[in-house]
């Protein structure tokens, strides 16, 4: 039976990122992302939902995460979910689910193109994944 496991989900930061290296010096960055959905229930009353979703980032683009985004910034997240295992210090199993990046997008808009007229294209950064730095103002916007 085939199967898939793929997320994609857009929303802002509810905190700053936070680097971490592994033991083997591997960098993860951990992210917290809220995904607001906003519906008319049965009772034609506006309703607004938050989801919280925890979200790892790996390697160069967690380097590039913990550098370019902070508390408040709008990202598309595309990954995967994954089981998250732990003990802790009294010997308890914990878990939890979380998505782990492929690639974040970042949405921020830019304080001013290039003719000086504020927050008229919006800055992306490429897949850090792949080893590609973000732009830096002066890049021609997609």
């Amino acid at each position: 039976m085939a199967s898939l496991n793929k997320v994609i989900l857009m929303g802002n930061l509810t905190k700053d990122p936070e680097l971490r290296k592994l033991p083997s010096g591997t960098a993860v960055c951990d992210l917290r992302l809220a995904v607001n959905e906003d519906y008319t229930n049965r009772d034609g009353q506006k309703v607004e939902k938050t989801l919280f979703v925890d979200v790892a980032t790996w390697e160069r683009q967690a380097e590039n995460c913990e550098k370019y985004l902070k508390k408040g910034s709008p990202v598309l997240v595309e990954g995967k979910l994954e089981l998250d295992e732990w003990q802790t210090e009294q010997g308890e199993k914990r878990s939890r689910m979380r998505v782990r990046a492929i690639n974040v997008q970042f949405l921020s808009r830019r304080e001013s193109d290039e003719s000086g007229a504020p927050g008229q294209s919006a800055a992306r950064a490429p897949a850090p994944a792949r080893d590609n730095p973000p732009p830096d103002d002066k890049a021609t916007p997609f």
